[in-house]
């Protein structure tokens, strides 16, 4: 595990160990957004959420007109919709390169990396004018004061640092494996007991 000069984990991956307790986080990869002496808040990165896709969503919220009477540009064709987190499943969150910045929304994270959370994205992603690259979340992971570091020290979850390739990339189902790879883990070896020196 490494952590980062100052301890906090800002802009890196946190990946489940596979004796988490809590099943809404089983075999995820969460992308750090902000991490404080107050708490963490992440996206999960590589559960796409069932049911709806990005095109519809853009019809629900009246981005596009229903029934697929406009066409659009290929990056959002293919953008999915992730199941970010279990708290406020109703709000989304892109993460996305900084090559898009809108003021006073968009927040820059770490190393090229930004969260923007407005309808303004969604948007531009239609228009083919958005970021070049995306992901875009319903709902986000949270932690209160010390809960993540917690959870840390009881074999809950490895860190590493965040790698845009990973990040962005559209194999979900083989992005847990390859972050536990990134750390240098081979995923069969994993034992779900903890164990402390």
């Amino acid at each position: 595990m490494q952590i980062p000069t100052g301890g906090y984990l800002d802009g890196q991956f946190l990946v489940a160990m596979p004796g988490m307790p809590d099943n809404r986080f089983t075999r995820t990869v969460v992308y750090v957004c902000a991490h404080s002496a107050e708490g963490a808040m992440g996206i999960i990165v590589n559960q796409p959420s069932e049911g709806i896709d990005f095109p519809d969503l853009l019809a629900q919220l009246e981005i596009i007109p229903p029934g697929g009477g406009i066409r659009l540009p290929p990056k959002a064709e293919r953008l999915k919709v992730l199941r970010g987190g279990p708290v406020e499943t109703g709000r989304g969150f892109v993460l996305h390169s900084a090559d898009f910045y809108i003021d006073n929304s968009t927040l820059p994270i770490d190393e090229g990396i930004c969260l923007t959370a407005t309808v303004d994205i969604l948007r531009a992603i239609a228009r083919g004018e958005g970021p070049s690259d995306a992901i875009f979340a319903l709902g986000y992971a949270g932690w209160g004061a010390g809960q993540l570091e917690t959870e840390i020290n009881d074999n809950g979850w490895l860190n590493c640092p965040a790698d845009k390739d990973l990040l962005f990339d559209l194999g979900f189902e083989t992005k847990y494996d390859r972050a536990l790879r990134k750390i240098g883990i081979d995923p069969g070896m994993l034992s779900t007991s903890a164990g402390h020196a």
